[in-house]
């Protein structure tokens, strides 16, 4: 009887009559999925993107209110189209559980450091490595995800979905397609203008929209090979020589490039913040400090590779292929070049040279919990220089040093306990936790630990003085934002980052043999650096010019050294 009644069901309802008599059908339609799913990621994992929307000038009026309601409309139908495509049977759900943990891992970030995301940000979240990953790892990040995916996921794989013929599952696929675009171009047409007026002068919000944001970022990544050839690295400098300085030379050049992370030029004593943070290379008078100068991006992963380019910023975001860097063509000229990491690598830049990892180092004092202090890479140098090749070493050597510096948000992990000056600072790395003073702390007292850390290293070459004539650069990759409206860490689009995420320290110290050697003069760059705007795009040349490396691809304009080398002093080509 039970089986004859089940069957009369279904001949009375079709296939939305279910399985026992007595409890009708609990399955749903594929589009009802794909509409309450994207309802879900409109409202509840795009909190960031409302409190923005609600503090926008007149959005308390109707009107305001108009528009905010269509701006939901509007990401809700756009979460639909992206996820009609994928509504079949053996992917709605996991693509909805893909999107929905996109949706709550970039709501927490946004909502915890105010950050945006876009192709940057996701290039640099893939290049993160354990440690770094391990210092974003927090309470509130697990509560956040399981507040935004738990409950729409035990209700999804709860819900059977509803089965249905392959071609009128494409024909309900396609309607939901086209219905959704729609929507969007009817919402668009009532508040066109609005809509116009924001996304033009508060660009952030197209950054916000989640998680549409990371599907875009990732696609924009996924195509990047067919707008820029990434299977063929293009020879760069290979003509390049050593200038007429090296004929007859007594003492080899020995320059030491050091490549700083999440550095803010305005926390450097040096370069006028009222806090001590640079006791030591504040009370030398041989230093020389651009306080207007700017990075090329606001990651590792855009700035590194940016800087040690001989394109400059704007001709490297339009590149068509990938060219050798600056530790190449020092390489083609014949100069020993060593590159020393207590980072997540060089990105790319260093890759046909020696180089060291500190995470092959053991040194309790210095790597505590297996994470190095920056002066763990002056440990053994003279040691490391003198296993690389000797005929190389005689005509000159370059070591870049690649620091940890101030990177976060686990700032009170970048200094020593004895150099920690300010206190209380801030131990948690969910900074929202601390206030920003205690934030301010920990980020200030890793200022006052890349003091010690580059004053030692212009000791140590300073020592080096009877067989090199010696010199050292230093330059952050970009700088940090430490809770200024909300806003933390780094990463931001360059178009909308505040300053204090490009605005950076560049610190020059130039021995008087290399004074002698190059023309250089440190009085003359002390006043002509001083307030004289400098970026990133000059790197490339201004070391090329330092060393006297000639090669056609040297631009002289932009060499930061040229307006106070002596005329007498040998120029490379170019």
């Amino acid at each position: 009887m039970p089986l004859l009644l089940q069957r009369m069901q279904r001949l009375a309802f079709g296939r939305r009559a279910v399985a026992h008599p007595t409890h009708p059908s609990r399955d749903i339609h594929p589009a009802w999925v794909v509409v309450l799913a994207s309802a879900w990621l409109a409202t509840a994992c795009n909190v960031p993107l409302w409190r923005e929307v609600a503090a926008l000038p007149g959005q308390d009026t109707l009107r305001g209110w108009g528009f905010a309601l269509a701006f939901a409309v509007i990401v809700a139908a756009g979460n639909a189209a992206l996820l009609s495509v994928l509504a079949w049977r053996w992917t709605l759900k996991p693509a909805i559980t893909v999107m929905l943990l996109m949706a709550a891992f970039g709501a927490y970030f946004m909502l915890a450091y105010g950050i945006a995301i876009d192709a940057s940000m996701l290039v640099n979240v893939m290049q993160t490595d354990v440690k770094e990953a391990g210092d974003l790892l927090n309470w509130r990040m697990l509560a956040t995800v399981l507040a935004l995916t738990a409950p729409p996921l035990l209700w999804l794989y709860r819900r059977p979905v509803r089965r249905m013929h392959a071609f009128r599952h494409m024909a309900h696929n396609g309607a939901l397609l086209v219905g959704s675009i729609v929507v969007i171009v009817v919402c668009l047409l009532l508040v066109f203008q609005d809509f116009a007026s924001v996304m033009r002068n508060h660009t952030k919000l197209r950054y916000l929209i989640n998680p549409l944001n990371s599907v875009y970022a990732l696609g924009n990544i996924a195509t990047k090979p067919l707008r820029l050839d990434t299977s063929t690295l293009m020879p760069l400098g290979r003509d390049a020589q050593l200038g007429a300085s090296y004929m007859g030379q007594q003492k080899p050049p020995l320059l030491v490039l050091v490549l700083g992370e999440t550095g803010r030029s305005v926390n450097f004593g040096l370069n006028g913040y009222d806090r001590p943070t640079t006791p030591l290379l504040s009370a030398r008078t041989d230093l020389v400090t651009a306080r207007n100068a700017w990075s090329c991006g606001t990651s590792t992963a855009a700035s590194v590779p940016c800087m040690f380019s001989h394109l400059g910023r704007s001709g490297f975001e339009a590149r068509k292929a990938n060219y050798e860097s600056l530790i190449d063509v020092l390489h083609h000229a014949g100069l020993a070049v060593l590159w020393l990491d207590n980072q997540a690598g060089c990105k790319g830049v260093c890759e046909r040279v020696g180089q060291v990892h500190t995470t092959a180092l053991q040194d309790p004092a210095l790597c505590p919990d297996g994470e190095c202090l920056d002066p763990i890479m002056l440990k053994d140098l003279d040691q490391r220089l003198a296993n690389l090749p000797a005929e190389q070493r005689s005509r000159g050597t370059v070591v870049v040093m690649h620091q940890m510096g101030s990177h976060g948000p686990a700032y009170f992990k970048r200094s020593a306990a004895a150099l920690k000056k300010f206190q209380p600072e801030c131990t948690s790395t969910a900074l929202q936790e601390c206030t920003q003073a205690q934030v301010v702390n920990a980020y200030d007292n890793s200022i006052v630990q890349t003091d010690q850390f580059l004053d030692s290293v212009i000791n140590w070459l300073s020592a080096q003085s009877d067989k090199a004539q010696t010199a050292m650069i230093y330059v952050a990759d970009h700088g940090e934002s430490l809770g200024e409206n909300n806003i933390y860490l780094h990463g931001l689009p360059y178009s909308i980052a505040p300053d204090v995420q490009k605005h950076v320290p560049w610190i020059t110290w130039l021995s008087p043999a290399m004074q002698a050697r190059s023309g250089v003069s440190t009085p003359c760059l002390q006043k002509d650096l001083a307030e004289r705007r400098i970026t990133h795009d000059g790197y490339f040349h201004s070391v090329l010019g330092l060393m006297d490396v000639k090669t056609n691809v040297y631009n002289r304009d932009w060499d930061m050294f040229t307006g106070c080398r002596h005329p007498a002093a040998v120029q490379p080509a170019g």
